[in-house]
């Protein structure tokens, strides 16, 4: 009897072991940055490509580190850039905008995301592992930044929002949804 009850319950682990395995992974989150001018623009995480860069961006969207922050470049057909929380108060022609950050650097995680038209990259200084909270919003590709540049996510929706965000724009939120 009990050499019974043992293989019931060898052969219930048996069975619920491959169901328990093929759950659902955890769904990668998403941010929605909303314009203080209007309109919205959804985001998607690469998060198999640049984890800690997803995490990194994730934590300092709810932490408000974005909210209220002026796009400080717009290069026509490359990028839309913002990041910088002196934008909040420098003015934009100020020779240290531009030069912000959340006080810490994120190691580059290149991978083999190509820079085309909506891919959310990380800036960086002249050292690879210099990045902390600047980000760019693809206008267009530049596959030069491949391999360069760490491409941790892309516009779902919104691409005709980025597309009219000019230099001091300003961004009212960034909000995390799981």
């Amino acid at each position: 009897m009990f050499r019974h009850a043992v293989a019931l319950l060898a052969l219930a682990a048996l069975v619920a072991a491959p169901a328990a395995a093929q759950q659902a992974p955890a769904r990668a989150p998403r941010a929605v940055i909303t314009m203080e001018k209007g309109g919205q623009i959804a985001l998607e995480f690469f998060p198999a490509d640049a984890p800690r860069h997803v995490e990194n961006f994730v934590k300092l969207a709810r932490q408000g580190f974005y909210d209220r922050q002026r796009v400080h470049r717009v290069e026509a057909g490359f990028v839309v850039q913002f990041g910088d929380p002196q934008s909040r108060t420098l003015p934009l022609d100020h020779p240290d905008m531009g030069t912000g950050g959340p006080g810490y650097t994120v190691k580059a995680e290149f991978n083999p995301r190509p820079f085309d038209r909506g891919v959310l990259g990380m800036a960086r200084g002249d050292h690879p592992d210099s990045a902390g909270s600047q980000v760019y919003l693809m206008l267009g590709p530049a596959h030069f930044l491949n391999g360069q540049y760490t491409a941790f996510g892309r516009v779902a929706s919104g691409m005709e929002v980025v597309d009219r965000i000019r230099v001091g724009d300003r961004i009212t939120s960034i909000k995390i949804i799981q």
